[in-house]
């Protein structure tokens, strides 16, 4: 399945929408999107919408937590927004779901 990656600005914040599947063949794509995003702002505040991500696997992760790091590293955050059920389930599984800011709903980001 593809991977669409889009991103926008909306306040202070970068929402980076994410559909489709995350996965080896898909991660650089969305490594590159998130690696912009976190460069851009000073400090970043770089919002992952994850409504529409199917699928994602430790590459994926991997890639979410790597931008993560740097977005601290740069004093800032990335926050992972409305994951399915799916998703969520490896973020609790690895653990993840502690060191990530989840929010439940991607249409709030704009206000956190």
């Amino acid at each position: 399945m593809e991977l669409k990656v889009s991103s926008r600005s909306e306040g202070d914040s970068t929402v980076v929408s994410v559909s489709g599947e995350i996965d080896l063949y898909t991660a650089p794509r969305l490594h590159s999107e998130l690696a912009a995003a976190v460069m851009g702002g000073s400090p970043p505040r770089v919002v992952v919408d994850m409504a529409g991500v199917e699928f994602c696997d430790s590459t994926g992760m991997n890639v979410l937590l790597a931008a993560l790091r740097r977005a601290r590293e740069r004093g800032g955050e990335l926050v992972l927004a409305g994951p399915r059920p799916a998703v969520r389930k490896i973020l609790q599984v690895t653990g993840l779901e502690s060191v990530f800011t989840v929010l439940d709903n991607p249409a709030a980001v704009a206000g956190q």
